[in-house]
C-alpha cells in the first residue's frame, strides 16, 4: 500500500517542482527502484530464508519508511531550474536517486515477503495485491483531507507500521543470522510515533515542508502567502492583499487610468496564477472590467442565463454580473477555490461573488457537467483556463487538456440556446498566430462535426497585444449581434482577427476558415511548422504546438527560440514550454537509461551468460516486448480516462487499481491456466492483441455516451470494466515467461527480470512521447503491437523447451 502511495503522491508533487509534464516520472522510477530491489534480493540476500525472513523484513522496511521521509524531505530543498543543459542533468540525476531510493528498499522489502515467506505463495500475493490497490484509492481521499507534503510523511509512518508487524510477527528474538549493526532500525514503533508526530504538525501549521517553486526553481517563502491549501488536483496559494493596477488580461488602449486597488494573487501549483479584487458595490468599481478583450461577448450578450467554466478567482463571474447577468453558474473542478469564495472565514467578503444575486457555483469537471446538464446558456465563458504548467503537455496534464477538444467542445456549444454564444480567450501572438489558429480550427471542426455547413458564420475573432477572444455563435451571427461586437471592437481599438462577413487579414487563420471538415483542416495544418490541427480526445495536447513528427521544424525552432527570436514559435513562454517539454523528456529518458544499465542490467549480466545465445536473445526480446507492452498500455489506458474521469490524479488512481486487480487476477488464473501448447498460446495473446487493438476503436462509443454525464462513481466503475479485460490478460504474460524460461534453465532468470524492469523504466517517457506526437489510441496500439510480437518468442521458448538449452562454453 505505501509503494502504490508514493508513487501516487509523487505525481502531486511533480508537478509543483518540475511542472506536469514530468508527473509520469514517478512511474518510472517504482519501476527501476522495484526492479533493482529484487534484484538485490536475489543476489545479496540468498541466507534470509522462511526461518528468519522476519527481522530482516522489519529492518528493511523501516529503512523504507525512514528513506521515504528523508528523500522526501531532501527533494524539498532541491530547486529544479530551468539552467544549462549540463547542470541540469546533474540536478535531474541527483532527483532520480532521490526518488528511486525509496523504491529501491521497498522493492527489496516485498520481494522478500513473497520469496522468502514461510507462508503460500498465493496468499502472500493476493494480500500484496490488495495493499496496494488499496493504497490507489486511499491516496487520493488522504490527499483531499491534508496537504501533499504531509501526507508523504504520513506514508512514511505508515510504512513503519508495517515494520512493527513484521517485527511482531517474527519468531526469531534475536538478531540471529542478520548482517551489520542495524541497531538504529530496531525500533519501528518509534520510527513510526516520530513520523506520525511530524505529519501531523506540517500538516495542522500550514507552514511546514513545502516544495520548491517551479517558478524560475527559486525557494519559496511560506510568508509570502494569506493562505495555503493542497488537495489531489493541485497547491492553491493566496498572497496578502496589496494596493496595486487592476489585473487585466488584456487591457483595451481606450482605458488610459486606472486607479489602484486592493488585489490578492491567487498561485496554481506554483507557476500558474490568477487575480482577485476586493469587491466593492461603489458605482464605477468594476468598470475597468468592461475593457478587457476577454469580456468581448458580453456586449452582444447581457441578459438571460450565463455560464463560466473555470470559476478561479471569481473575476469572470463579476464581469458576467457586472454586465447585466443575473442568473449565473460558475463551474469549478477545483474544490479549494470554491472554498475560497463561499467561506466567511476565507475571502468570501474579500471576493464577494457569493453574496451577488443569483449566483451559483459547482464542483465538477466543467466538460461532463455540460454534458449532464439539461440546462441551456445564453452565454458561456472559457477564459484562460489552463496553468502554465500544461504547456508541458505531459501524462497528466489533461484536465486542462480536456476542455480544447473537438468532443468538449460540441459539449459546450450543446448547452447553448438557440442563439447562445460561447467564448474562449486564449494567447495570440501578431507575429506567428499559432495558437489563436489552433483555437480557430477546433471552432470550425466542432461546429463542422454539429452540421454547420459554413462554419466562418457562426466565429468573430478580436484580439489586443498577445491575446485573442473567440466568440461561437449557435447559429450563424445576426445581424444586431455583430453591430454590437463590431461597436465594441471600435471603441475599445480592438483588433479584428476573423468576421462572418469579410476575409481575415491573417492568412493562416483565413485558410482555416475556409475549412468545412477535418480533413480540410488536416489538410491545411500540414503547410504550417507548427500544430494547428484540431485536437480530439485521442490526441488531446492542445497545448502542444510542435510536432513530433516534425524533428527538422523543432531544431528549427530551437535555434530561433535560443536567439530570441518569436517569428517561428509565437509566444516565448508558450514555446519554451514546449520546448523545454521535450528537452526535458528526452533527458530524463536517456539519464534513466544509463541509471538502468548501471543498477539493473550490468549486475544481472553474469546470469545470462551461461547459456547459449539463442534462449539469452529469444528470452531477452520476450521480456523486453512485456516490459514496453505492459507500460504502453498503461500510459494510454490513464490519458484516455483522464479527459472521462475529469482529473489526471484520479484516472492515475482507477487505472492503476483496475491494473493492479485484474493483472494479479491474470498471474494467479494463470496458476490453473498456464498456456503450455502453441495452440494455447496463440489463443491467449491472439484474444490479448485482438482486444487492445480493438479498445481504441469501441472506447469512445463508451467514453462518448451517456456515461459520460454521470457521477463520477459510475464513470470511474466504467473505467474499472473496461480496463478489466486488458490487465487480466496481461496478467499471464510475466508468470507464463517465467515458467518457459524455468523449464528451460533457471539460471538467467534475474536478467530476464532486470530487462522486463528496464524496459518499463524507459517506457514511460516514450509512451508519453508517442502519445504527444501521434495520439493515445497509438500508443495503446504500439502496445499492442508489442503483445503481439510475443507470440514468436514464446512459441520459440516453447520449442527450446524440448531440446533444453546447453550452458555455453566460454
Amino acid at each position: 500500500m505505501s509503494v502504490l502511495m508514493v508513487q501516487i503522491i509523487q505525481t502531486r508533487i511533480l508537478s509543483v517542482v518540475s511542472l506536469y509534464y514530468m508527473a509520469f516520472f514517478s512511474i518510472s522510477m517504482a519501476m527501476l527502484g522495484l526492479t533493482a530491489g529484487a534484484l538485490f534480493v536475489y543476489f545479496k540476500l540468498g541466507h534470509v530464508n522462511k526461518n528468519n525472513v522476519g527481522l530482516p523484513l522489519a529492518r528493511v522496511t523501516t529503512a523504507f519508511a525512514l528513506s521515504t521521509a528523508i528523500c522526501f524531505a531532501v527533494q524539498m530543498a532541491l530547486p529544479l531550474p530551468i539552467v544549462g543543459w549540463a547542470t541540469f542533468g546533474v540536478i535531474w540525476l541527483t532527483a532520480i536517486i532521490l526518488l528511486a531510493a525509496p523504491f529501491v528498499l521497498g522493492g527489496i522489502a516485498v520481494s522478500l515477503a513473497l520469496t522468502r515467506s514461510p507462508y503460500p505463495v498465493g496468499q502472500v500475493y493476493g494480500v500484496d495485491l490488495l495493499g496496494a490497490a488499496t493504497g490507489c484509492l486511499v491516496a487520493l481521499v488522504v490527499l483531499n483531507l491534508i496537504d501533499t507534503p504531509s501526507a508523504m510523511f504520513l506514508v512514511a509512518a505508515i510504512t513503519a507500521v508495517a515494520g512493527c508487524c513484521f517485527k511482531f510477527a517474527s519468531p526469531m528474538s534475536a538478531d540471529q543470522g542478520l548482517p551489520g549493526d542495524w541497531r538504529f532500525l530496531r525500533k519501528p514503533g518509534v520510527v513510526a510515533i516520530a513520523l506520525a508526530v511530524l505529519a501531523a504538525g506540517n500538516s495542522l501549521t500550514n507552514r511546514g515542508f513545502q516544495p520548491v517553486s517551479a517558478k524560475f526553481g527559486q525557494i519559496e517563502r511560506i510568508d509570502w502567502y494569506y493562505f495555503l491549501k493542497w488537495n489531489s488536483f493541485s497547491r492553491i496559494a493566496v498572497t496578502e492583499s496589496r494596493k496595486q493596477i487592476p489585473f487585466l488580461w488584456g487591457a483595451s488602449p481606450a482605458l488610459l487610468v486606472m486607479d489602484r486597488i486592493d488585489q490578492r494573487m491567487l498561485d496554481i501549483d506554483g507557476f500558474a496564477g490568477t487575480a482577485m479584487p476586493k469587491y466593492t458595490d461603489s458605482p464605477g468599481s468594476l468598470d475597468y472590467l468592461r475593457y478587457d478583450v476577454t469580456n468581448l461577448a458580453y456586449h452582444a450578450r447581457n441578459a438571460g442565463k450565463a455560464a463560466v467554466v473555470g470559476v478561479g478567482s471569481g473575476r469572470d463571474l463579476l464581469s458576467a454580473h457586472l454586465f447585466g447577468f443575473r442568473d449565473i453558474i460558475g463551474v469549478e473542478l477545483n474544490p479549494i477555490f470554491i472554498d475560497v469564495l463561499t467561506k466567511p472565514e476565507l475571502l468570501r467578503d474579500y471576493a464577494g461573488v457569493a453574496k451577488l444575486p443569483g449566483v451559483r457555483f459547482v464542483v465538477d469537471d466543467g466538460r461532463s457537467w455540460f454534458m449532464r446538464t439539461s440546462e441551456k446558456f445564453d452565454l458561456v465563458q472559457m477564459s484562460m483556463v489552463d496553468t502554465f504548467a500544461a504547456t508541458g503537455t505531459g501524462a497528466f496534464s489533461l484536465s486542462e487538456n480536456g476542455l480544447y477538444t473537438v468532443e468538449g467542445w460540441k459539449a459546450f456549444l450543446a448547452a447553448l440556446k438557440p442563439d447562445g454564444l460561447f467564448t474562449v480567450s486564449r494567447w495570440h501572438s501578431p507575429t506567428a498566430p499559432v495558437e489563436m489558429g489552433r483555437v480557430i480550427s477546433l471552432a470550425v471542426a466542432a461546429l463542422a462535426e454539429l452540421g454547420v455547413e459554413n462554419p466562418r458564420e457562426h466565429i468573430y475573432v478580436a484580439a489586443i497585444d498577445r491575446l485573442a477572444t473567440i466568440v461561437i455563435s449557435r447559429r450563424p451571427f445576426a445581424s444586431p449581434d455583430l453591430t454590437k461586437l463590431d461597436a465594441a471592437a471600435q471603441a475599445m481599438r480592438f483588433n479584428l482577427l476573423a468576421t462572418p462577413y469579410r476575409p481575415s487579414p491573417v492568412p493562416v487563420i483565413e485558410e482555416l476558415l475556409s475549412a468545412r471538415n477535418m480533413n480540410d483542416l488536416t489538410r491545411i495544418a500540414a503547410h504550417y511548422p507548427l500544430d494547428v490541427t484540431p485536437p480530439t480526445d485521442s490526441r488531446p495536447f492542445f497545448f502542444n504546438q510542435l510536432r513530433l513528427t516534425h524533428p527538422e521544424d523543432i531544431i528549427a525552432m530551437l535555434r530561433e527560440w535560443r536567439s530570441g527570436n518569436e517569428l517561428v514559435v509565437g509566444t516565448a513562454f508558450i514555446a519554451s514550454g514546449n520546448l523545454i517539454a521535450i528537452g526535458t523528456l528526452s533527458l530524463i529518458v536517456m539519464l534513466s537509461a544509463g541509471v538502468v544499465l548501471l543498477v539493473v542490467l550490468l549486475p544481472a549480466r553474469a546470469s545470462v551468460r551461461v547459456v547459449k545465445s539463442r534462449f539469452a536473445i529469444v528470452g531477452s526480446t520476450y521480456f523486453l516486448l512485456i516490459g514496453l507492452g505492459f507500460m504502453f498500455v498503461e500510459i494510454g489506458l490513464i490519458q484516455r480516462i483522464s479527459l472521462f474521469l475529469g482529473h489526471p490524479v484520479y484516472a492515475l488512481g482507477v487505472a492503476l487499481f483496475s491494473l493492479i486487480l485484474s493483472t494479479g487476477a491474470g498471474s494467479l488464473l494463470s496458476e490453473r491456466l498456464t498456456p503450455r501448447s502453441a495452440t494455447q498460446l496463440v489463443a491467449w495473446l491472439g484474444l490479448l492483441t485482438g482486444y487492445l487493438l480493438l479498445l481504441p476503436a469501441w472506447l469512445p462509443l463508451v467514453t462518448g455516451s451517456e456515461l459520460a454525464a454521470a457521477n463520477l462513481a459510475v464513470r470511474a466503475a466504467a473505467s474499472a470494466v473496461v480496463i478489466f479485460p486488458a490487465g487480466l490478460l496481461m496478467g499471464f504474460g510475466f508468470p507464463t515467461g517465467m515458467r518457459l524460461v524455468n523449464a528451460i534453465d533457471p539460471h538467467p532468470m534475474p536478467w530476464f527480470w532486470g530487462v522486463n524492469g528496464a524496459a518499463g523504466v524507459l517506457a514511460a517517457g516514450l509512451a508519453v512521447a508517442c502519445s504527444i506526437g501521434f495520439s493515445v489510441d497509438a500508443t495503446i496500439r504500439v502496445g499492442a503491437v508489442c503483445y503481439a510480437l510475443l507470440l514468436p518468442c514464446a512459441l520459440a521458448l516453447l520449442a527450446l523447451q524440448h531440446t533444453k538449452a546447453v550452458p555455453a562454453t566460454s
